[in-house]
């Protein structure tokens, strides 16, 4: 599959078969995280690595709504950054947690982005702060977002290219 291939077939997945994420296929997903560009090489990231049920469960009920999908997933991945390091640690986040998912399109592996930054529950309580409760990492730490990993429950259709938007590019 080329990259291009890749772009088209990524999709939002949020219904997971039972089958695990290996731990080659996992490290694989890591490492394309690890390998992406940060502003000044900082690579001030931590990604925490969810396999374990109850905590997969307590990570879908993080906020109010859209973090649900998590309690099916393999395996989840918290995309924190140390924001000390950085004025530019939500970009370079961004970028880590975008090639973690083309990377799992890759090998077949379905994915869903769960945005944690200025998100919280209707009691007013913070997704980054149950987060930091259940995983207990530092205060200089920041969690962007969560990806669910796992195999799609059902196919989905490639992206559909006619539906690009291409009136909203300048200059070409």
């Amino acid at each position: 599959m080329d990259f291009k291939e890749i772009v088209q077939r990524r999709r939002s997945i949020r219904k997971f078969t039972d089958e695990q994420v290996s731990d080659d296929d996992l490290k694989t997903i890591l490492r394309a995280a690890l390998m992406s560009p940060t502003g000044h090489s900082k690579r001030a990231w931590k990604l925490f690595v969810v396999r374990d049920k109850e905590q997969l469960q307590a990570l879908s009920q993080c906020k109010s709504a859209g973090a649900e999908y998590l309690a099916g997933a393999s395996v989840a991945v918290v995309v924190a950054y140390d924001t000390d390091a950085t004025d530019v640690w939500i970009e370079d986040a961004s970028i880590a947690a975008v090639s973690m998912q083309y990377q799992a399109t890759e090998l077949g592996i379905g994915s869903c982005w769960s945005q944690i930054r200025l998100r919280g529950t209707e009691d007013g309580v913070t997704a980054d702060s149950n987060i930091r409760a259940l995983l207990k990492y530092e205060d200089n730490y920041q969690t962007l977002c969560v990806i669910g990993f796992g195999y799609p429950d059902a196919e989905r259709k490639m992206q559909d290219e006619s539906r690009l938007k291409w009136d909203s590019v300048v200059g070409l």
